[in-house]
């Protein structure tokens, strides 16, 4: 497949208007132009840059990429290496951040959401999402699910109900989004990280907070997205799973 061809589909199938972001998302570093091997990924760290080079991939897809607006924009250092690695292979490095955070189908919420068998049921538009349980389940069974399903223990701020029924979540380092989850009335809310402020939150609220690990809670569109591809143009797609505590 032709990396023009690949990146007009993902641009469009992402539907990367919809979002105002952090980083560009699509093509950033441009590599060869036939793609028939991918590796993909959550982050474009040096390690699965290498193990990129050692599949002799064509092209790397992940959540986070490069050129955030946060980081400085001078090349050098530990920039300048992963960007050199890319170049020397002729690797194409792609990068989808919102877009893949909130696609309805693959998305990392929505994969979240199927994973833990709940009903969609957010009352508007946005990456938060709310979901329904078919049935009330005590607090301590749903972390074994979550736990169970992400390979992760995460961290519970204990402060609702225990028998729960309604589940707020956003992927990653999105904790400050509890507000919304409170104003839904939501047992749980689940996201990546967490702050100082966010056990305050919990416990002054009546809602439950799991802190479920950012490349955890992220891992999950990014491997969907891979298969994708593969199932639609028989691409050959290799999802490489960087250990992250975090």
């Amino acid at each position: 497949m032709l990396r023009t061809e690949l990146h007009e589909y993902l641009n469009r199938y992402l539907k990367i208007t919809d979002y105002k972001d952090y980083a560009p998302n699509g093509l950033q570093v441009e590599g060869k132009a036939e793609i028939k091997k991918i590796v993909t990924g959550v982050t474009a760290c040096q390690a699965l840059i290498d193990e990129a080079i050692k599949l002799k991939a064509d092209a790397i897809l992940v959540h986070h990429g490069y050129f955030w607006k946060s980081e400085p924009e001078v090349i050098t250092g530990f920039k300048q290496k992963r960007i050199k690695s890319l170049l020397l292979n002729d690797i194409n490095l792609f990068g989808y951040h919102l877009p893949l955070d909130g696609h309805e189908e693959l998305g990392n919420n929505a994969q979240l959401g199927k994973l833990w068998g709940l009903q969609d049921i957010t009352p508007q538009p946005g990456l938060v999402r709310l979901g329904k349980l078919s049935k009330k389940v005590t607090i301590q069974s749903f972390i074994k699910q979550v736990s169970t399903s992400l390979n992760r223990q995460p961290l519970h701020l204990y402060g609702g109900p225990e028998m729960i029924q309604t589940v707020a979540w956003c992927s990653g380092g999105a904790q400050g989004y509890i507000d919304q989850a409170i104003e839904w009335g939501a047992d749980l809310y689940i996201s990546g990280e967490v702050s100082e402020q966010t056990t305050h939150l919990a416990k002054e609220c009546n809602i439950h907070y799991l802190a479920a690990g950012h490349h955890a809670t992220e891992r999950v569109g990014i491997k969907a997205l891979g298969e994708h591809l593969e199932k639609q143009f028989g691409l050959e797609c290799t999802f490489v799973d960087v250990a992250n505590p975090v």
